[in-house]
């Protein structure tokens, strides 16, 4: 991660952060939450963010300022007295499907972490074996993608648009599905030791695949041949049953057109940001 590129806000600023405000006035602490112990780190993250955005403040509760002030969500995590696990001591979070910080506060990374496909078998113990050696001066970045009906940005069991992914609507329009993207960033706060996982919701919508070079090729070989478990993770069934006629349709038009070979082998393109002539739009 390019620590310049750490915070950034984008044309939905005011909006979102209208939206995160109403959320914790609603919610409480399944927004918002802190244990004892963490108020060193929570104080320097308030500070390191701020300070990043040009400002300063002095009073007021450090994640409340964070919510109303920086349209990105912040959990926080220290290793635990009696195990050494690093565990979530504290988060902000209005960008969410499916969890919220009450029902993750107090677990370690396993249990945070238990319904994530192969991620016991293949990441619990580098994970953990990472975080305790993390430096303050190199912090990553990575995005998390899925496919969804609207803009959701905060999403819960019992709520009405959550049970939109169990039926395939006939009657869905491909311009109400969207890309979502969590930008997420990770890092270790140099006083307080924390690791800090922040990360932004940013939705793209779908149909603008359409003129993008190679793009419908690989979401499409994702949605056809990816691990079903995590397909099923990821949620993608409900909006299957359009998308991929829309994408193999796509495909076919951008190969007509010559912007992809035909026959093309699909795969991942070898330089970032992975879709050619990127150079040009600099």
């Amino acid at each position: 991660m390019e620590p310049d590129y750490w915070l950034e806000l984008e044309s939905t600023y005011k909006e979102r952060i209208a939206q995160r405000k109403a959320l914790h006035a609603k919610h409480g602490k399944k927004i918002i939450d802190a244990l004892p112990g963490s108020e060193l780190a929570c104080r320097e993250l308030m500070e390191m963010a701020i300070q990043f955005l040009c400002s300063n403040v002095d009073e007021e509760d450090p994640l409340v300022v964070l919510n109303n002030n920086v349209p990105e969500d912040f959990l926080l995590t220290l290793p635990d007295p009696k195990t050494g696990l690093y565990t979530m001591v504290a988060g902000v979070c209005c960008s969410s499907i499916g969890w919220n910080v009450a029902t993750k506060i107090g677990k370690p990374l396993k249990e945070i972490h238990d319904v994530v496909p192969d991620y016991k078998e293949k990441m619990e113990f580098s994970m953990d074996r990472y975080f305790s050696k993390m430096p303050s001066d190199k912090p990553i970045q990575r995005g998390s993608w899925g496919l969804e009906i609207g803009q959701p940005l905060w999403l819960q069991d019992g709520d009405p648009h959550f049970a939109v992914r169990t039926t395939q609507d006939p009657n869905l329009k491909i311009e109400d599905i969207y890309l979502r993207v969590d930008w997420q960033t990770l890092r270790r706060l140099p006083r307080s030791r924390s690791i800090v996982f922040n990360f932004k919701a940013l939705f793209t919508p779908f149909s603008s695949f359409r003129n993008e070079p190679y793009i419908p090729h690989l979401v499409l070989k994702v949605l056809t041949e990816g691990k079903k478990n995590l397909m099923d993770y990821k949620g993608t069934w409900h909006i299957e049953h359009k998308v991929i006629p829309a994408l193999e349709e796509w495909c076919k038009e951008q190969e007509e057109k010559g912007w992809v070979p035909e026959k093309w082998e699909v795969r991942t393109l070898d330089e970032d940001p992975y879709y050619p002539g990127w150079k040009k739009t600099l």
